[in-house]
């Protein structure tokens, strides 16, 4: 299991990865996290993924689909944890810590 946490602006996300789940916690969720079929992706940020689906009306599916997709190929926790940072870097997102289960926190550069 690997924890992420990241800012953005003001918010403070909490990713963790424990095999191929993935959950995502902030203040807007609470003490419960949500998948990534709970998020609030944003059109934009899915077209510089996915430039193929801007036409497309079920374009948040298939953006969802292929995240898993994508995910279900890695073979370890670590590769996850570093795509998801690398990822969300390119959105603003600023990534400050990392821990995995039984080990202390470390700080991401």
């Amino acid at each position: 299991m690997i924890d992420l946490i990241l800012y953005y602006g003001t918010e403070i996300i909490f990713i963790r990865i424990d095999g191929g789940n993935i959950t995502f916690h902030n203040s807007n969720f609470g003490v419960r996290g949500s998948t990534i079929e709970g998020l609030n992706l944003s059109y934009p940020g899915v077209l510089k993924e996915f430039p193929d689906l801007e036409d497309n009306p079920d374009w948040r599916h298939i953006a969802i689909k292929r995240f898993k997709d994508k995910i279900n190929k890695m073979d370890n926790e670590d590769k996850i944890a570093e795509y998801l940072v690398k990822d969300l870097k390119m959105h603003g997102y600023v990534p400050k810590f990392k821990q995995k289960h039984g080990f202390r926190r470390e700080l991401i550069k």
